[in-house]
């Protein structure tokens, strides 16, 4: 029956063929591959817990009174979004844990997004033929970013009533049509009409999210069609693929870590508490918490925001707020827009215009290492600078010390992390000679109390691999005819 009805769907769509292809794809044997599969898999993750949450959350601003089971807020008036919201975690069976594991799942998206990026970006996969797919990653981190600050600001507490004040200013420092976008957006001036909520709502739930399956659909497509790249080693070249089959291998494999990753986020909003609404309380536009940061990922850019100063322009019958403008729409602008162009930037410098599938090691490309190194210090610098008040507190330090210090640090730490990694990057490649790595060397006590120096065992790239048979078979597409009587090598040709 199945045979029968595979052939009847494979003479009518003709899926057999493509079936195939796909099934014997090449995937590399390398951990550092894994981090796209988490974003992916945490990606799933927060599809069906958003699916559970929307069933029990109401997105209106609409004043009731609270008569649920958390005895202390009783009695209060708060929106139907707060509410429900608290309503979830404490009255609908498993409702807590989704919505933790929800939170959880979206903070390791973004995280493994980023990482994955950085991989990308230290490696230079993402040069010819790979910019657009690198565009396309570029793209879905910042509505990852957006999706997750919606999200963040569904349950109307005051941490994120907070958030969406500084969201309203943010838009409203834009000059000329700010304002004009604010009053569209909200429904009129701060708070509004209290459309904010449902608005939110449906871009968090509907449209972000159909944008970025296209985009993840795009990207795997695109992965799909180019290839994978790969380290360089034994029998990989610019014009194969060394690896695991995607069945049964590989397939066998990412089930497996599918199934790892909800454990871990599972895990953690079972165990691990995060953003306990029924603390914070209602929002109320005249009221904020203390030592209040927002998720790890709007870190940076409220970090932008604390540490600037006081900044105004006026001119022509207008006024520009600098001190939110600038930190808020021209920095995170600046970012994303140097992330996006920066193939084209390191092609036209270096002049490569090559088609590339063997990856680099971040030492062997200083200047675009260094200045990953650079522009991740600034982040981190930032990211920290969200933290002022609890840093000042800690530190028993004036504030005004603390952001300082920061003003200072952020654009000064950025030139000094270009220059130590520039030169730790020479002084790598100088030490290893030309093409080759360094052993290490062994350090061993003898009985009489000297020390020696023993070889180390040869590492995996040394050479070592030419003069011994592979234990285990590898799978390479499009095998070079010189390799296909390399002992304990199987050929697959694609």
């Amino acid at each position: 029956m199945i045979d029968k009805s595979l052939r009847w769907l494979d003479d009518r769509l003709g899926v057999a063929k493509g079936g195939r292809t796909f099934l014997d794809k090449i995937f590399p044997d390398h951990w550092s591959f894994m981090l796209g599969e988490i974003a992916l898999y945490s990606f799933v993750a927060l599809l069906l817990t958003g699916v559970f949450l929307s069933l029990y959350y109401v997105p209106s601003a609409h004043e009731v009174v609270y008569h649920g089971s958390y005895v202390p807020l009783r009695g209060q008036r708060v929106s139907e979004a707060y509410a429900s919201t608290v309503g979830l975690s404490f009255d609908v069976r498993s409702g807590l844990l989704m919505r933790q594991a929800h939170h959880w799942a979206a903070d390791i998206f973004l995280g493994s997004i980023a990482v994955h990026m950085a991989r990308v970006f230290f490696t230079g996969a993402f040069r010819k033929p790979r910019e657009f797919n690198w565009i396309v990653g570029v793209n879905m981190l910042i509505l990852g970013i957006v999706n997750g600050f919606l999200g963040y600001s569904l349950p109307d507490d005051l941490v994120s009533g907070t958030g969406i004040r500084i969201a309203y200013s943010i838009v409203e420092s834009i000059p000329l049509v700010g304002t004009y976008l604010a009053f569209f957006l909200f429904g009129g001036n701060y708070p509004g009409s209290g459309v904010i909520i449902p608005r939110f709502f449906i871009l968090h739930v509907l449209i972000v999210p159909a944008i970025l399956v296209g985009l993840l659909a795009a990207h795997l497509g695109l992965l799909v069609k180019q290839k994978h790249t790969q380290f360089a080693g034994k029998g990989r070249t610019e014009r194969n693929v060394v690896g695991t089959p995607m069945f049964p291998s590989f397939m066998a494999k990412t089930t497996g870590f599918l199934f790892m990753t909800t454990a871990v986020i599972l895990l953690l909003g079972g165990f691990a508490q995060i953003n306990p609404i029924w603390q914070f309380g209602q929002y109320q536009p005249y009221q904020i918490s203390y030592a209040v940061q927002p998720d790890w990922y709007m870190g940076w850019l409220d970090g932008a925001l604390r540490i600037m100063p006081s900044w105004e322009w006026v001119g022509w019958g207008h006024t520009i707020p600098l001190e939110v403008f600038l930190p808020a729409v021209v920095f995170p602008g600046l970012i994303f827009t140097i992330l996006m162009v920066w193939p084209f930037i390191e092609a036209r410098h270096t002049k490569d215009l090559e088609y590339h599938n063997l990856l680099d090691r971040p030492r062997d490309r200083p200047k675009r290492t260094a200045a990953g190194a650079a522009m991740l210090t600034l982040l981190g610098m930032v990211f920290f600078a969200s933290s002022t008040d609890v840093l000042a507190n800690f530190f028993q330090l004036p504030l005004i010390w603390v952001l300082w210090f920061f003003r200072f640090a952020v654009p000064i730490a950025p030139f000094i992390a270009y220059f130590l990694t520039y030169r730790i990057c020479n002084e790598m490649r100088a030490a290893e000679g030309v093409g080759q790595r360094k052993r290490a060397l062994v350090v061993m006590r003898t009985e009489e109390g000297e020390y020696t120096t023993v070889p180390s065992a040869p590492r995996p790239g040394d050479g070592h691999e030419e003069l011994e048979p592979m234990p285990v078979p590898t799978f390479i597409d499009v095998t070079p005819p010189e390799l296909a009587t390399s002992a304990g090598v199987r050929r697959v040709i694609r």
